[in-house]
Order: C-alpha cells, then sequence, then structure tokens
C-alpha cells in the first residue's frame, strides 16, 4: 500500500522543485537590432496590464502580464505558470508626489533594503521576465536623485538575480529623462514608457531623444482624461467602446507593431477594470467581467484573427438630441430623450442597462485609487431600450449618464454623456 502512496507524492516534488527553477531571459543586440531572449529563444511582449483574467490573454493570443508591486505576486505569479504566461514583475519604488524624500539617504537605503528581500523573494519564480523598477517617478517630481536610487535597485538586482533584466517606468517619454537615465542608471537594461494618445508618435520620439537602447511599452491605451476635451465644467469626455477599439488598433498598428530594432513589445491597459475618472475609461472589461470591442482588437493585434463573435458597435448617444462633445445643459427635473445606436455583427439581441452617476470628486493623479461615485436611482425608466427618457436629477451640478449594450455572449459596448444641471 504505501510504495502505491510514494510515486504521487515524487512526482509532487518534482513538479514543485521545478516551478521554482527560474528561466533565463536577456536583452540581445544583433544587426544593430534589440529582441529579448527567454530560454534562448525569441520573445517578443504581447502583454496585458493587470493580472485579471489570464486564461483570456492566454486564449486570445497574448503571452505576459504586467504588476505595479509585488502585491499579490505568489498569486499572480502562479496563475501566468498556469496559463503558460511570463510577469513583467513590478516594485513599488516610492514617489516624491507621495511625499517621499530622495535627499533622505536613510530612507532611500531602507526602501533599497526592503526591495532586496522582494528581489529575493520571487528571483527565481520561472514566470519573471523582467522588473519594473517603479512606475512614472518622473510625474510631478523635481529631485532627479530619484534616478540614482532607480540605479542603485537595478545594480542590487544585478547582483542578486543573474537572470532577468531591469527597467524603470516613465510617464511620457521626454528629453530630460531620456537624458538622466542614460547619464545616471547604466544598470537600467529597458526603457519602459506609458503612453496613450501617443502612442503613435513613440518609435519616432524614441530617436528623435536618443533613446537607442531597446524599449517597451509599458501602458497604452485609450485618450487619456488628461488628453480629451473638456466641458466648462471641466469634466473630460470619454470615447465610446467602439471609439476605443479604432485608436487602440490604428495607434499599434501605425508605431510599435512596426518598430523592428528597439521595440521588445507592449503591454496594453487596462486588461480588467478600475475606476478612474469614470468605471469604464481604462478598462477594457465591465466591472461584471463583459468585454469590450477593444479585447477584440487585442485578439485580432495578438492573434491575427478575430474572435468568432464579436461585441456590439455603438455609433452614436445623444442626450437631448446632443453627443458628449457638445456641453449639454439640462434643467432640473425635466425629462430629455436619450437616444443610443448600437449594431451588432452577429446579429445578437441587444439589451441595454443605463446608469446615471454625479461627476467624480475624488480625482487622483497617476493612476492612483480613485473612489466610485454612488449610481442615482429612479430617473430613468426600468426595462429602458435604444430610445428612452431621463428625468433630470433637481440637484444643481455635473452629472454623467452612462448606457451598456449587452449581446448576450458576455460582451458589451459602452458610452456616457458628462451633463450639466443648471438651477433656474
Amino acid at each position: 500500500m504505501k510504495s502505491h502512496l510514494l510515486f504521487p507524492l515524487l512526482a509532487l516534488t518534482a513538479t514543485v522543485h521545478a516551478q521554482t527553477k527560474p528561466v533565463k531571459v536577456e536583452v540581445k543586440q544583433a544587426n544593430g537590432r534589440y529582441e529579448l531572449l527567454r530560454g534562448g529563444q525569441p520573445y517578443f511582449i504581447k502583454g496585458a496590464g493587470g493580472g485579471q483574467y489570464p486564461e483570456r490573454v492566454k486564449a486570445y493570443g497574448g503571452n505576459s502580464l504586467r504588476t505595479w508591486s509585488t502585491h499579490n505576486a505568489d498569486q499572480v505569479l502562479a496563475e501566468a505558470q498556469k496559463n503558460g504566461l511570463t510577469v513583467m514583475l513590478g516594485l513599488d519604488v516610492a514617489r516624491e508626489r507621495h511625499g517621499f524624500d530622495y535627499n533622505n539617504p536613510q530612507a532611500v537605503a531602507e526602501q533599497l533594503q526592503k526591495l532586496r528581500a522582494e528581489v529575493l523573494k520571487y528571483k527565481d519564480h520561472p514566470a519573471v521576465l523582467f522588473w519594473g523598477i517603479g512606475n512614472e517617478l518622473n510625474l510631478e517630481y523635481t529631485n532627479p536623485k530619484v534616478w540614482d536610487a532607480v540605479q542603485q535597485i537595478a545594480q542590487m538586482i544585478h547582483e542578486v538575480d543573474p537572470n532577468h533584466p531591469t527597467s524603470t517606468v516613465l510617464a511620457g517619454l521626454n528629453q530630460k529623462e531620456v537624458d538622466y537615465i542614460k547619464a545616471q542608471c547604466p544598470a537600467v537594461d529597458i526603457l519602459s514608457i506609458n503612453t496613450y494618445a501617443g502612442l503613435a508618435e513613440i518609435p519616432q520620439q524614441v530617436r528623435t531623444t536618443g533613446w537607442t537602447g531597446p524599449y517597451v511599452v509599458a501602458e497604452w491605451g485609450p485618450t487619456g482624461h488628461w488628453e480629451s476635451p473638456v466641458t466648462p465644467w471641466k469634466a473630460s469626455v470619454e470615447e465610446t467602446s467602439s471609439q476605443k477599439a479604432a485608436v487602440y488598433q490604428s495607434r499599434y498598428e501605425a508605431s510599435v507593431a512596426k518598430d523592428k530594432t528597439q521595440c521588445l513589445g507592449t503591454y496594453v491597459f487596462l486588461w480588467g477594470q478600475k475606476q478612474e475618472r469614470t468605471p469604464t475609461w481604462y478598462g477594457i472589461f465591465t466591472e461584471d467581467g463583459k468585454e469590450s470591442e477593444v479585447v477584440d482588437v487585442m485578439q485580432y493585434l495578438w492573434s491575427g484573427k478575430w474572435p468568432q463573435n464579436r461585441a456590439p458597435h455603438l455609433t452614436s448617444f445623444k442626450l437631448d438630441g446632443k453627443q458628449a462633445t457638445d456641453n449639454v445643459q439640462l434643467q432640473p427635473g425635466q425629462s430629455y430623450p436619450a437616444v443610443v445606436a448600437v449594431t451588432d455583427p452577429d446579429k445578437d439581441a441587444l439589451t441595454y442597462r443605463y446608469e446615471l452617476l454625479p461627476e467624480s470628486t475624488d480625482l487622483k493623479s497617476g493612476g492612483d485609487r480613485e473612489s466610485r461615485p454612488a449610481a442615482i436611482p429612479g430617473l430613468i425608466p426600468a426595462g429602458a431600450k435604444a430610445q428612452t427618457t431621463l428625468k433630470a436629477p433637481t440637484k444643481e451640478g455635473a452629472y454623467r449618464l452612462f448606457v451598456y449594450a449587452y449581446d448576450g455572449k458576455d460582451n458589451v459596448a459602452t458610452a456616457n454623456i458628462p451633463f450639466y444641471v443648471k438651477g433656474k
């Protein structure tokens, strides 16, 4: 009896052992071209920012996930490994905009020790692809000593982990930071860049600023709220899910997909959902996990194939006959028509859900956590279809009307209109 038990145990020990062996990743340059080699094989990153739905990343042709810290890293790495994915593992480096002082040598040394422990803990996991040292450390900063700290962290990583390259992640790309990193951070192997509307210009910018090494686009996505049209009451106008799908595809195809000399790949943002300005702005899934047209585009960009069942396509959304960019102002308590035009490529039957939110006031920068405004019930008829009415709130102020169109096959189209209720 006992000998039978022994075999599964032996097999189990072997698997556990196999999982702790790192896979060597290196940046190689040949014929003026950079590439990432993983286990000796060329590896172009088709990545998703965020650890949600790793099985869908794999199923749609992606190969990597990005995190912003080691929070929950055990689970993310295990899920990645299970799905045959790798991880750009973020190290959370303190930001000046959150009050960290890079003139304080003791605080800098303590941070280095803390990060060293994180690197030692995860460096041998086979799913690790490379290290992301900090995120957007150049956002709202004044002290260039942060780059000395980045260099120390990168050096420390090279000392304790011979198997994985180092990177630091910038908000956008400009000359000043490229010059600092070239001069102060020789131990940084890959430059990572977060960019939104600017994605199409990145290959050119990389060259103009004189960055001659490899780079990764560590976040890219819709037009950012800071890049969008703004109403007189300071509400940024968000693209519809269908407008986003078009820009995700055109910007990617026009730029990084063509850069075969310095670009090592990209991480699309956000593979999941978050509240940032609105609940729909950056997530390419809804809160309940439904997939927007952007997910279809990512499947096409990663695999060359469109999904069999496509997401609904939203062509317009109007409130009181006006679009989101028309500075919609309503009278308190009055009723106004809301009309959305959505088609489904597969002729699936569509259902609609409307939601009214006050304009978010918990506004942060750099993707910091924001709280979602509470929905205002009772001002749109139950069971509303593509044409319905909104009764304007009685309280003066800024609001947004959201629409979600579902195809019954886990796909969705979304749009919203910011509006202002003006007192008599």
